[in-house]
């Protein structure tokens, strides 16, 4: 009996350490506390850096004791762990009163401080949704926190080289206090990826700020920048092109309808930056900005779109009339169109035959994501088109709304027609559509 225990105990007494380490990967902090007791080798591994490098700190603002307990953890990892840290992302959720701003901003002051002390390894740092011009915030508390926030960017600012604010909503004046604060040590900023969707507070006229564009003159290599359209100005390309265009690949661009977004840009701005830019692509989300005097303001055909993603967020209106968007403006794309996204509640108007020579016309188009009113022969004639090697689609995802409670006859149909083009299906394509009442 006893030999055959010696082998068992033996293969855990000397499990290799990656083996270990990865283990304890799949532990959350109480299990890998417990875990590190069993013996000294496993306390060591509690201790390798390679667990420690990423993390997600989550502060709640409907208060519980678990849930009050994460801001004295949040410290505890950082005093213990956070010289390994290399990747960390701080989340607010359902943040409710002034007292919680308030103890998120004391406790965030501490950890940050004990980490650019501590820490020389970060790398990527993420805080969503700080939401700083809700009254929850008062003006003190907020100040302390930006400048306390500044100052932490300002002491990883040679290595950090991905930052997310999105949804932070500061001023123009807090906004480029944040963004200088990486480049303030040597004037330029090497950050590849900056995520300012959301940033500045709404109904701010960003492009025509000098402030703005002087500090966007410091970013020397972004590969990647996610920002609103409310920023997008001449002066602003202009910028990009003579500091980042040798590294810039992707412009992410949300324009949403409370954004002032009827500036003038020039094509010629677009395509000086293309040129000098080869690698660049655009991806365009837009919400709730639907009418096609203002698409076509915005949607020029220099610009090298990717990807186009048009979301009415379930609202209706009779002036947002889709069919010349879908037949004048995007088909100038249908060179370099890869991701087409239409959310649409367009119950006013038919846009199957329109949505349809969309697609064939678009000889790049690989994923397709309808929310809309359609015919179900509209997904038929699709597929049938897919079958023929008339476009190349590999996703299709489509959500037919009807205006009917019951669509019992619809969604028999749509079983027809995935029997009728099974095999294509279920080799070529990721394909999801279903019926979907909206009344």
């Amino acid at each position: 009996m006893e030999d055959d225990c010696e082998p068992e105990q033996s293969s855990w007494a000397h499990l290799p350490d990656v083996c270990l380490r990865h283990i304890f990967h799949w532990l959350d902090d109480r299990d890998r506390s417990q875990a590190a007791l069993v013996c000294k080798k496993w306390s060591w591994a509690m201790y390798s850096g390679s667990l420690w490098r990423r993390r997600t700190i989550t502060f709640y603002g409907r208060q519980s004791r678990p849930r009050t307990l994460e801001f004295q953890s949040a410290l505890w990892y950082v005093k213990k762990f956070g010289k390994y840290l290399e990747h960390l992302e701080i989340k607010l959720s359902n943040p409710s009163n002034t007292a919680f701003t308030q103890k998120f901003q004391v406790t965030t002051r501490s950890l940050l401080s004990h980490l650019g002390k501590c820490n020389s390894r970060l790398v990527s740092l993420t805080i969503q949704y700080l939401e700083l011009d809700r009254l929850i915030w008062k003006n003190t508390v907020r100040a302390r926190f930006i400048k306390n926030l500044a100052t932490f960017l300002k002491r990883m600012s040679k290595q950090l080289d991905y930052l997310n604010l999105k949804g932070a909503r500061v001023t123009l004046g807090e906004g480029c206090e944040l963004l200088n604060s990486l480049s303030c040590l040597t004037n330029k900023s090497f950050v590849s990826e900056i995520n300012l969707e959301d940033f500045f507070s709404l109904h701010l006229p960003v492009y025509n700020s000098t402030l703005f564009h002087q500090t966007m003159s410091k970013f020397h290599s972004l590969v990647i920048l996610t920002f609103n359209y409310n920023c997008i100005s001449d002066e602003l390309l202009d910028i990009l092109q003579e500091h980042n265009a040798h590294s810039l690949c992707t412009l992410n661009i949300k324009c949403h309808i409370r954004d002032p977004h009827e500036q003038v840009v020039l094509g010629m701005s677009w395509a000086n930056l293309a040129k000098r830019a080869p690698k660049l692509n655009v991806n365009f989300f837009f919400e709730r900005v639907m009418k096609h005097d203002h698409l076509a303001r915005i949607l020029l055909v220099e610009i090298p779109v990717r990807s186009i993603s048009l979301r009415s967020c379930y609202f209706s209106n009779p002036d947002w009339t889709m069919k010349p968007t879908l037949t004048n403006l995007l088909p100038a794309y249908w060179h370099v169109l890869q991701k087409l996204t239409l959310e649409l509640n367009n119950g006013h108007e038919v846009l199957d035959d329109e949505l349809l020579q969309l697609v064939l016309t678009s000889k790049r188009l690989l994923f397709l994501k309808v929310w809309a009113f359609l015919s179900v022969t509209f997904i038929e004639r699709l597929l049938q088109n897919r079958a023929e090697r008339k476009c190349i689609m590999t996703t299709i995802k489509v959500r037919i709304y009807t205006a009917l409670p019951e669509s019992s006859e619809e969604d028999q149909l749509l079983r027809n027609i995935y029997r009728k083009f099974k095999y294509l299906i279920d080799s070529e394509l990721n394909y999801f559509v279903i019926t979907y009442p909206l009344v």
